[in-house]
């Protein structure tokens, strides 16, 4: 018997400098440490690229506006290695600080600047910590006005900070106030009726490895379509940064593991097979027909 082909595991980054983080909002940051978060930015970055190019694996690059505008060179690589480079903002303020016409120009800076370096037309947008909620929907409508081809900023989790707890779990489109897009959500785990987040991040650094591969399995048994999206930061594979002035929890949930994620990282990407987001939507689009709405505003909301 022929084995059932693997459902497509989209590998994301997100590439901000450290000090971008939200846990480190409303911190004051040296112009040297900014540089020296920049420059250690750009060498994990580069040994992402490193490890990807040895095992001829493509990913997707979220990268905010401004580090394209100050490492050129860097998103230039990117591209010229075959990944897709998507916009991650202008300047990594959360959607829930702009207003739209705001958030609007952050976005059409941001695609201005990687369109400029790359050649090509940017398909992918994430908000920084996954900051559309139903109280931000309308940047649905935004992104769609600008030409975007898929959003992956909704996380279907409960969260302090993010997330909409009964989005659907796998690909759908999401519908702001007037117009929808194909929304990619990060991977989680259905664990006694709760969604549990084991796509990237703190999740990857904290859980076992196992969930994750849970998590794999159970979309392809429960989902449709049967597609995972994980993320991940280049500033979560440097162990020796200097650290922020973080409070307890903060720097529980930034730190933890960071000195065991690129072992951890390797053995992950020698398991799967992995794909870029801009080639595995098309592939989505096609079952548009299918692909549930999820409207973000309560049809008896304003």
């Amino acid at each position: 018997m022929t084995p059932a082909p693997q459902a497509p595991i989209i590998l994301s980054f997100d590439v901000e400098e450290h000090h971008r983080i939200e846990a480190a909002a409303g911190l004051t940051c040296s112009p040297d440490l900014r540089a020296e978060y920049g420059r250690r930015m750009d060498c994990c970055t580069r040994w992402l690229l490193d490890e990807l190019a040895g095992l001829d694996i493509r990913a997707t690059f979220f990268v905010v506006g401004q580090v394209a505008k100050t490492h050129p060179d860097l998103v230039r690589a990117m591209h010229q290695a075959g990944h897709e480079v998507g916009s991650h903002s202008w300047d990594h303020r959360r959607v829930h600080r702009l207003a739209p016409d705001e958030f609007r120009e952050d976005v059409r800076r941001s695609k201005e600047v990687i369109e400029d370096l790359t050649g090509e037309a940017v398909a992918g947008y994430r908000a920084p910590t996954f900051s559309v909620t139903r109280e931000t929907a309308w940047a649905i409508d935004v992104l769609a006005e600008l030409g975007l081809r898929y959003d992956s900023s909704i996380y279907p989790v409960r969260h302090d900070r993010y997330g909409i707890p009964d989005a659907p779990r796998a690909p759908f489109l999401a519908k702001g106030r007037e117009r929808t897009l194909l929304e990619i959500p990060p991977a989680t785990l259905r664990l006694c009726g709760v969604n549990v987040p084991v796509g990237g991040g703190g999740y990857f650094r904290l859980l076992p490895l196992f969930l994750m591969e849970q998590a794999f399995a159970q979309v392809r048994r429960r989902c449709d379509p049967p597609v995972t999206m994980l993320y991940f930061h280049p500033w979560e594979f440097d162990p020796d940064q200097p650290r922020l002035p973080l409070g307890r929890v903060s720097r529980f949930r930034t730190y933890v593991g960071t000195k065991t994620s690129r072992g951890r990282l390797r053995a992950l990407l020698r398991r799967h097979c992995f794909a870029r987001a801009v080639d595995v939507a098309p592939g989505i689009e096609q079952n548009g027909g299918v692909l549930p709405t999820f409207p973000l505003i309560d049809s008896g909301g304003p």
